[in-house]
């Protein structure tokens, strides 16, 4: 199994998110797509916290779908889908034969900074293919704002991710609201997190 620190650090406080702008829905039972699920740790926490919500992990990277299963298995969870190939840059017709309108929730955790803006725009127009009406897009990174990075470290954050390959860096807000915008998404907030991480809500009209 694959082991991120960062996701050991993190995972309540996202979930603690998560939680909240499900509360209302709890009742019924959810269909969570999580894009670029890595390691698998996070969804494996999601999964064990929020029994009403099914999990479909997904990964482009063959090693990362092998932890996912490894979790699966280590700690037997019942709502969590084995992982899928995905690709979040190909169109949604492509998405792991899912359908129009089936996920309640779309969840990217670190994956638009380490993303091309091809991968962005894939993210956009497959989440507003693919969730149902007034389901979610949550993202989860560190971002620019009206082109500004701030403070100095998320500037050296940008310069080294561009310097490991010159498509991605620090996906810019406004940008993404726009993208948000053309596929019939709405921004509906934006949650602080730590060290300067925020997590985008979207909201499918």
């Amino acid at each position: 199994m694959l082991l991120s620190p960062r996701a050991e650090r993190n995972w309540e406080d996202l979930c603690s998110v998560l939680e909240e702008v499900l509360e209302d829905q709890s009742p019924r039972q959810l269909f969570a797509l999580e894009l670029g699920s890595g390691t698998g740790q996070h969804v494996i926490r999601f999964a064990q916290k929020m029994p009403f919500v099914t999990w479909q992990p997904s990964d482009i990277k063959e090693e990362s779908r092998e932890s996912i299963m490894e979790y699966i298995a280590a700690t037997h969870v019942k709502n969590v889908l084995q992982p899928v190939h995905l690709d979040a840059s190909a169109g949604w017709e492509e998405w792991a034969a899912l359908s129009r309108n089936s996920c309640d929730i779309i969840i990217a955790i670190n994956l638009l900074q380490y993303s091309s803006f091809k991968t962005a725009q894939g993210v956009f127009n497959g989440s507003g293919q693919l969730l149902e009406q007034n389901g979610l897009l949550i993202t989860y990174a560190v971002y620019a704002i009206n082109g500004t990075i701030t403070p100095s470290c998320n500037e050296h954050l940008d310069a080294e991710l561009r310097q490991m390959n010159p498509e991605w860096g620090l996906p810019d807000v406004d940008v993404l609201r726009q993208l948000a915008y053309g596929n019939g998404l709405r921004m509906e907030r934006m949650i602080e997190m730590e060290e300067y991480y925020k997590c985008l809500i979207f909201r499918k009209l």
